[in-house]
């Protein structure tokens, strides 16, 4: 399976997208409602654990040599939603941008092979924008004042 090649251009814009997002909301818009539970802050909180885990996989991944993943049910986001939701806003959108970098920076210079296998595996641990750019547009949504569910 080819990888992405805009991979990286695509997980630098999605996390330009954050910066911008944070840079241009109060603390006050931070707090509006995605959805029925989510606020932006939390729907941050929740794009930064999940590039957090993405680190996490490839840093075990280089130190074994090969493609090492371990399983993270996606109840996690229920269970984990009211601790996101404590985070003060500001930080959650710091915390956001923080982790986007982060994770660009290390897929940026992770090892070809290993990328590919993560690649092969499961598409949006390398295209981070995926992930972030499905919850970004559910944001703008609200911004709008569109509602999710």
């Amino acid at each position: 399976m080819m990888i992405e090649e805009r991979f990286v251009e695509l997980n630098r814009a999605s996390t330009q997208r954050i910066r911008a997002l944070a840079d241009r909301l109060t603390d006050a818009e931070l707090q509006q409602p995605v959805g029925e539970h989510w606020t932006i802050a939390s729907t941050l909180a929740h794009i930064a654990f999940w590039d957090r885990r993405t680190i996490a996989v490839l840093d075990k991944t280089e130190a074994a040599g090969k493609l090492v993943t371990f399983e993270v049910d996606v109840a996690v986001n229920d269970v984990a939603l009211p601790l996101w939701a404590a985070i003060p806003p500001r930080e959650a959108a710091r915390l956001a941008i923080e982790s986007a970098e982060a994770v660009d920076r290390r897929l940026e210079g992770f090892p070809p092979a290993l990328l590919e296998a993560a690649y092969a595996e499961y598409k949006p641990r390398v295209v981070r924008a995926i992930h972030r750019n499905e919850h970004l547009d559910e944001i703008e949504a609200a911004l709008r004042g569109e509602r999710g569910g």
